[in-house]
């Protein structure tokens, strides 16, 4: 029988981003890993990023989206360091990531990352795998928009 509205196929099980590398002897899986280790720096003081202001990554590392991110606003903050570690190259991961910022919001851009990248970056800098245990902070409340208009007034 065809798949139709009323009954469809077979359903897959969901495919993260981890398990859609994963080969029958696991080697896809490590390549996968061997691509972010390649971009991890040698230390996390190489992370020289800006700790304040706006920021405007290359559209290699956000082609799509969100361009500008105010490193005040925590939403957009972690949005762009999610990104970076997801998409950046070294060097980006140097330029636009900053040390301090990064191990202050380990224990929640760890639940935002895949588990590759969490992984890879936990091997290599014990100082993140410490951070672990760490509950994730309170996602900030959302700001509700107000219409400002001149009707408001």
């Amino acid at each position: 029988m065809a798949a139709t509205p009323q009954h469809p196929g077979p359903v897959s099980p969901p495919v993260s981003a981890d398990t859609a590398y994963v080969g029958s002897d696991g080697t896809d899986l490590e390549l996968y890993r061997e691509k972010f280790r390649r971009r991890l720096p040698d230390s996390l003081g190489e992370l020289r990023g800006p700790a304040e202001g706006v920021v405007e990554p290359p559209a290699t590392v956000v082609w799509s989206g969100l361009r500008v991110f105010d490193l005040a606003n925590e939403r957009q903050r972690m949005s762009l360091y999610r990104t970076v570690l997801a998409e950046g190259m070294r060097d980006d991961l140097s330029a636009l990531l900053n040390r301090d910022i990064l191990v202050r919001s380990w224990p929640t851009l760890r639940t935002l990352v895949s588990t590759t990248v969490r992984g890879v970056w936990e091997d290599r800098f014990p100082e993140l795998r410490a951070l672990a245990d760490v509950p994730p902070a309170e996602p900030p409340a959302r700001r509700r928009r107000t219409h400002q208009g001149p009707a408001a007034a």
